[in-house]
């Protein structure tokens, strides 16, 4: 298609589904109110690229991509170069960790791909206006799952605190794959004490074993991989 410039809302597709963004773009081309900033794009950085020189309204992102980033990180990128831009994200699965996390990242809303045509101009339209594009229900469900979570991280966060200097310590050795005996040489003290300091961090974490003691510091923070 061609791209020229002019008034209405400006927008770039990113998806790897040339069909769709084939027929998206023919869409587009017939509203007279809808401008592409550049034929659509089927890989996320390419569209960081395009936000960062040639900042459109609106961008219709996917989720998932076959290279190293998705829509997610593409996202949070494209608010970094071009604040203005909103994204909405185009989707045909209803996961809610994933959407949590295109919130966060910025995005403004959501789009099932198996929308109509004229209900993606409508969505683009609105998302240009400052709309945000989540029914209700779904906000609901999406607030209830962030605040859960956010629970559920102050309490890991209250019992990693319970943690003594030493019981920190040695989590972090397990993390690095050390065995008891390996720990208690390196810090120079009995592997009795060890299995002491390992029955105690399993017990504050409240967990069954080395393994799951290591993954729940990992995925609360306490320890970086």
């Amino acid at each position: 298609m061609t791209v020229d410039g002019g008034n209405g809302v400006t927008l770039l597709v990113c998806d790897d589904h040339k069909i769709l963004t084939d027929a998206l773009a023919v869409v587009v081309e017939r509203d007279e109110d809808l401008t592409m900033v550049a034929p659509p794009v089927h890989d996320p950085g390419q569209a960081v690229d395009l936000c960062r020189d040639s900042p459109p309204d609106v961008v219709l992102m996917d989720i998932v991509f076959k290279g190293p980033m998705n829509g997610i990180e593409a996202t949070r990128r494209i608010k970094d170069v071009s604040p203005s831009t909103k994204v909405v994200v185009m989707t045909a699965h209803d996961d809610d960790r994933l959407m949590i996390e295109a919130v966060e990242a910025g995005a403004s809303g959501f789009l099932a791909k198996e929308e109509a045509a004229g209900e993606v101009l409508a969505a683009v339209k609105a998302a240009a206006e400052g709309e945000v594009l989540i029914d209700p229900a779904t906000l609901t469900r999406l607030l209830h799952q962030v605040a859960r979570e956010r629970e559920e991280q102050r309490g890991a966060q209250r019992l990693l605190s319970d943690l003594t200097d030493r019981e920190q310590q040695i989590l972090e050795l397990l993390a690095e794959g050390k065995r008891n005996d390996d720990i208690a040489a390196g810090l120079q003290i009995s592997p009795q004490t060890v299995q002491t300091h390992v029955r105690n961090i399993l017990a504050k974490l409240r967990v069954h074993s080395k393994l799951e003691a290591v993954a729940f510091a990992v995925k609360h923070g306490a320890i970086s991989v």
